[in-house]
C-alpha cells in the first residue's frame, strides 16, 4: 500500500477531493412482464432472473 512521505496540506487535500464527480447510472430499457423499465444497466441480469422487482 502507497504511504505518503510528507504529509498534505489542508488545501491540497481539499483541493483533491473537489475533483471528485459522481456520474448517474446509466439507463436501459429492459421488458418484464409485458411493461418496459429503464433501469441500471448493471443491474439488468437481477432484474431478467427475478432477484430484483422494477418499481412503477
Amino acid at each position: 500500500m502507497a504511504v505518503p512521505k510528507r504529509k498534505m496540506s489542508r488545501s491540497n487535500t481539499r483541493h483533491r477531493r473537489a475533483q471528485w464527480k459522481a456520474t448517474a447510472p446509466q439507463l436501459v430499457p429492459i421488458t418484464v412482464d409485458g411493461s418496459v423499465y429503464q433501469v441500471p444497466q448493471r443491474l439488468v441480469k437481477a432484474y431478467e432472473r427475478g432477484l430484483l422487482r422494477p418499481e412503477g
